[in-house]
């Protein structure tokens, strides 16, 4: 049963609004991500469940009970902000502490606590340094072990790593990660990071416009993203239009997907409410298709097309291969020392792309989507 349940939940400014209906949930101990381009509700929904913003309708609960009209200081949660706001004038031991003294504990508990807090997350000499003596990492998980102090009910934490320098960001992914799994607090975390979101959520909450979008594990969303924007911001490089053509006179359960790049065929039955006609988003998985020099025979369980490398992008231990087909392109991604890797800018190219590295989706009518 789940722990934090919001249904149909709605918030305005003004005649803006911000929060359209959300319904969502986090189980004991769960990690959830809410994902999306800035603007799109993320912190106005942990303001709500935090109290620090008031519900127009909808209900909030927490373990069963009903969070309306409970202030913030009654609710027993957490909030960890981007920007930190740790206390200069104290040492470690003091921002650590901090809460606890404001659960008027003896010393001799807030002192167990802090250093228990301070051994968590991997600080445990650091008690006496000043906030300034500390790097970016450092005050970060400094003000991670202050908001675990307490030992919230629900901790919410927002953008936390957002300051950081990518390689900073994601070595501390993993162990913020590990530090809530060992603590087993339920966490709402926010991020418009698809990475960070990767690495640290169990359940990914992807919003756009106020409203959730999609909602599933990290592995469900991208490789069967709801719709365009979610399969943009998940970093698919082939998203292209195209329209159902026909069903395929030589392979069973097929159809042709008619688009710029070519005629796609697809293996299985379509899509609930897609069919013949249709207009379609059409995802080619980037690591799931094969390329060759020179050209190939006609494919008999799947598309041939034949292409030119247009260009090449080197990305560490991957290579990224651009290649212009017909009137569109598609991306391939290969390992720097695959054979694939070896290609150069016009050279002809041939593609195998079997059915299941094609992923039909709906084109979505109505407000254009908002970037990330």
């Amino acid at each position: 049963m789940p722990i934090l349940e919001l249904s149909d939940v709605y918030n305005s400014y003004g005649d803006t609004l911000v929060i359209d209906g959300v319904s969502l949930s986090a189980d004991r101990g769960e990690l959830v991500c809410l994902l999306g381009p800035s603007g799109c509700g993320k912190t106005t929904l942990l303001r709500l469940i935090s109290g620090l913003e008031k519900l127009d309708s909808g209900t909030i609960s927490f373990d069963g009970t009903d969070l309306d009209g409970v202030p913030p200081s009654a609710r027993g949660f957490g909030l960890m902000f981007q920007d930190l706001a740790l206390f200069p004038h104290m040492d470690v031991r003091g921002n650590v502490g901090f809460g606890l003294r404001m659960q008027r504990l003896s010393n001799d508990a807030i002192s167990d606590r802090v250093d228990e807090m301070l051994n968590l997350v991997g600080l445990s000499s650091y008690g006496k340094r000043k906030i300034h003596e500390l790097s970016g990492g450092e005050r970060q998980r400094v003000a991670l072990a202050r908001s675990l102090a307490p030992a919230p009910k629900l901790l919410m934490l927002d953008e936390p790593l957002a300051s950081l320098d990518r390689v900073l960001r994601e070595s501390l992914q993993i162990q913020v990660r590990s530090i809530l799994k060992e603590v087993g607090v339920t966490a709402i975390y926010v991020t418009h990071d698809k990475d960070e979101a990767f690495a640290i959520a169990d359940t990914i909450v992807f919003m756009d416009r106020g409203s959730v979008a999609q909602t599933g594990p990290p592995e469900t969303l991208f490789r069967s993203p709801a719709n365009e924007l979610i399969a943009h911001s998940l970093g698919l490089k082939n998203i292209i239009k195209g329209k159902i053509d026909r069903a395929s006179d030589s392979i069973p359960d097929s159809v042709e997907i008619a688009c710029p790049v070519g005629t796609l065929l697809t293996g299985g039955p379509l899509p609930a409410g897609m069919g013949i006609g249709d207009d379609v988003l059409v995802v080619v998985d980037e690591r799931g298709f094969s390329i060759k020099s020179g050209h190939r025979p006609p494919s008999e369980s799947g598309t041939s097309l034949d292409g030119v490398v247009e260009a090449r992008k080197f990305r560490g231990g991957e290579i990224e291969v651009h290649i212009a087909i017909g009137e569109g392109k598609l991306v391939s991604v290969v390992l720097a020392d695959d054979a694939r890797s070896e290609l150069r800018e016009g050279d002809e190219v041939s593609l195998g792309i079997p059915s299941e590295a094609i992923t039909l989706l709906p084109v979505v009518s109505g407000k254009p989507y908002r970037t990330v």
